[in-house]
């Protein structure tokens, strides 16, 4: 495929070194080159099967709106704007597209929400909980989209909605914590990224899988497709 990345940051180098690899042919921009999304059009975009975004919220809501104007499939790894989830999801049914966002696109985060969706049951039983991450001291939003699906998931399951804390420090790449606490025992659920790849891998994994649907999707709901 050939596939456009946006964000020459940490994770998107990642991805775009993983997307060679598995033999794409892979186009990079900068934020600098692509400054309120102006390098997004349907000319530059003609021969791009599926865009990959990881930069920033504002900039990402920008490119979203270019992608789906010049009808290109887009994958979504940038956290922050999910305000914008119902109306991008009108633009993207209107255009016939395929959209794929997601807080987290490691397979290992996607099976902590499972186990955070049947976890989240202490709470109905005098369990208290709290959700801790912490990511790299350069990370734009707090807390990250990740500790907000997390928060959402238990309090589908559970009924109460926990309280994130949120560390920004040195170059963590990301950890995620949950911790239910009773006066007879604690649960304690960590997951721990040790690199990007993990994000990178899904990322990649989620663009071929999108190249060939339509439709508006999140990643936790089809990951176990790839």
């Amino acid at each position: 495929m050939n596939l456009l990345i946006l964000g020459r940051g940490k994770t998107g180098s990642q991805v775009a070194e993983v997307a060679r690899s598995w033999r794409h042919h892979v186009r990079v921009l900068s934020a600098a080159e692509n400054a309120g999304a102006k390098a997004l059009t349907s000319e530059s975009l003609a021969t791009t099967d599926v865009v990959i975004d990881f930069t920033t919220p504002t900039a990402a809501v920008a490119n979203a709106e270019a992608c789906i104007r010049a009808k290109k499939h887009l994958v979504v790894g940038t956290t922050g704007w999910y305000d914008e989830v119902p109306r991008l999801c009108e633009m993207v049914t209107a255009s016939g597209i395929g959209f794929l966002y997601g807080s987290n696109f490691s397979i290992g985060v996607n099976l902590f929400f499972e186990i955070a969706a049947t976890a989240g049951a202490a709470l109905k039983y005098d369990y208290s909980g709290q959700i801790f991450e912490r990511h790299h001291e350069s990370k734009k939003d707090a807390p990250s989209g990740t500790a907000l699906t997390i928060q959402k998931i238990v309090r589908d399951s559970g009924g109460k909605e926990l309280e994130i804390t949120s560390f920004r420090e040195g170059d963590a790449v990301g950890m995620h914590e949950l911790v239910f606490n009773s006066t007879g025992d604690r649960v304690y659920l960590c997951h721990d990224a040790k690199s990007r790849l993990g994000y990178a891998e899904g990322a990649v994994r989620g663009a071929e899988w999108l190249a060939a649907k339509t439709g508006f999707f999140e990643f936790r709901d089809i990951w176990r497709e790839l």
